[in-house]
């Protein structure tokens, strides 16, 4: 967020903690993306500070309580009620700090975390947008020049066949299909002492399981049996596409936006060269 809307995001938290009961003396910023991702002290809660739908935010914690009983996952703090509060322009929700045992996780662990996350939800009845509508946004992004500006012709048309194509592959393949987490990438994963557990559900959808495995390092594939070559290789480009076409979104404010969009389209590049 931009330094001005990040210290009254800040503010919002506070004041919704402060509401609730919870002291807040101190705050440390964890994640700065599309939401603000603070652990507010000495009450040791995580507040996600966003500006955006209430009803979004508000799925996300039922989620959180959802999945927590059957998954590794992150779970809404206890001490308050599981509800998204409106603060200024603001979306506030509170979650359980996890603690971290600090080290990596290895490629057979990540795989392991995510099995049990795919076992826990496999037979959830959640309402959560299917994969393609992700897809979708994409590709509507991509056809939209007013809202990528940027974004150079040729590689326009690179990304859209890219969806197209890997969007036509997962379809066609007839994979049994699930609810996922949507984005189980490194930087949603917490090494806790009680093993690995994946924060930040604003993503969840229903999809291949192949499609969360996309998301982890390739390494990670190795130790989950059962995916499909196919559909896994699909996965990862409608991944490496539809992150690449967020950075070329005019309204974008990840830091170092213009080297990721050269890495990630040169990897994006490679997956389409590469024949499974």
């Amino acid at each position: 967020m931009r330094q001005d809307r990040a210290a009254r995001a800040v503010d919002a938290a506070t004041a919704v903690a402060t509401s609730l009961g919870l002291r807040v003396e101190d705050v440390d910023v964890l994640h700065d993306a599309n939401a603000l991702t603070l652990r507010l002290l000495p009450c040791d809660v995580v507040a996600r500070v966003a500006v955006g739908p209430v009803e979004q935010a508000q799925r996300e914690l039922d989620l959180g309580l959802a999945l927590s009983a059957v998954a590794p996952v992150g779970a809404p703090d206890p001490r308050v009620p599981a509800r998204a509060h409106v603060h200024d322009e603001f979306v506030v929700t509170l979650w359980a700090h996890l603690p971290t045992a600090g080290g990596e996780v290895f490629p057979a662990d990540y795989a392991q975390a995510l099995r049990a996350l795919h076992a826990g939800t496999r037979n959830l009845t959640v309402e959560v947008p299917h994969v393609t509508d992700r897809v979708a946004v994409a590709r509507g992004l991509l056809s939209d020049p007013e809202r990528t500006p940027e974004l150079p012709q040729a590689q326009r048309a690179v990304l859209l066949d890219a969806l197209a194509g890997a969007t036509t592959t997962l379809l066609r393949a007839g994979r049994r299909e699930q609810l996922l987490h949507g984005e189980p990438h490194a930087g949603n994963l917490v090494a806790t002492p009680a093993g690995p557990r994946f924060v930040d559900l604003e993503t969840c959808c229903r999809g291949p399981v192949e499609f969360d495995v996309a998301h982890a390092p390739d390494e990670v594939a190795d130790h989950y049996p059962g995916l499909d070559p196919a559909v896994l290789h699909a996965s990862r480009v409608l991944v490496m596409a539809m992150i690449t076409t967020w950075r070329w979104d005019r309204d974008d404010s990840l830091p170092d936006r213009e080297r990721l969009v050269r890495e990630w389209f040169a990897e994006l590049e490679v997956l389409l060269a590469r024949r499974v």
